[in-house]
């Protein structure tokens, strides 16, 4: 009886060994795709690529990292990157949004699925704001001196979703909407958000943002564009970007030969609570 007692105690702590070692597991699994893709890999069902017909997302990425990386070393790179995008994640958890994934210094966000949102362009829109507000104040642990200026675009339209690979499986988001949210990116200046027509009239129809027009532009792989700037918020209180904090930035000179607008926007934000 005294060894049935003390297999039976071994057991116990085993189970629940195990259950812990599950739910860290699941945990790891839900941050890696949907939980609702997540739960149809777990009981080995087939993923079906999924039509959505209008989401947002959101593309990032940090003015002059390839010179910053440059005067870094690798883990000094990989350390400035995690704790910036640490906070990052941070933010995303009060919004209806997914992160699909971060590539160097790239973030990509997406609202709208897989669960559908009519809100999907607000989402994102005030995950913009508060993410350009945030990193303000973020300074590079092994260069005190340099600050960290985001450049952002948005993009709403549809696209199709589904898991590929088998060894390491990735919900990835197809569709010329991926392509064109990564050039409303390219096509932003530091500390400014770049919005495409149809973000900016989903965020019209929802009232409270400050939008700016910027005029038509010349976007690789679609011609001519009209485009505008992403302001601020001053709608509703309750959901108001989480700082308060004035924000202003000069934009830069571009990067590159694409052409680009001679006016420049003043991209500051006032955020109300």
């Amino acid at each position: 009886m005294s060894k049935i007692t003390d297999y039976a105690t071994k057991v116990g702590v085993k189970s629940l060994e195990l259950a812990s070692e599950k739910k860290r597991t699941e945990t790891l699994l839900y941050q890696m795709m949907p939980k609702s893709v997540a739960e149809q890999l777990k009981t080995q069902q087939s993923v079906q690529a999924e039509y959505f017909h209008s989401v947002t997302i959101f593309f990032s990425d940090i003015v002059g990292f390839t010179l910053m990386s440059a005067r870094s070393t690798p883990m000094q790179v990989v350390q400035m990157l995690n704790g910036l995008y640490s906070i990052f994640d941070a933010s995303i958890d009060r919004y209806d949004v997914y992160k699909v994934e971060t590539i160097g210094d790239a973030y990509m966000v997406v609202s709208g699925l897989p669960n559908p949102s009519e809100r999907h362009a607000s989402e994102i829109a005030l995950l913009a704001l508060e993410l350009r507000n945030t990193v303000s104040d973020y300074r590079v642990p092994h260069l005190p001196g340099e600050r960290i200026q985001l450049r952002i675009g948005l993009h709403s339209g549809s696209v199709v979703a589904g898991v590929v690979g088998l060894k390491m499986p990735r919900y990835c988001l197809f569709g010329d909407t991926v392509n064109t949210s990564s050039r409303m990116e390219t096509t932003s200046e530091p500390n400014c958000i770049h919005l495409s027509e149809s973000t900016q009239v989903a965020l019209e129809a929802e009232g409270g943002f400050q939008i700016q027009k910027r005029g038509k532009i010349s976007i690789k792989g679609k011609g001519m564009m009209q485009t505008y700037w992403l302001l601020g918020y001053h709608g509703n209180p309750d959901r108001q970007p989480k700082k308060v904090h004035t924000l202003k930035a000069t934009p830069a000179r571009p990067e590159s030969s694409q052409v680009r607008p001679n006016s420049r926007a003043n991209c500051a934000i006032t955020f109300h609570v």
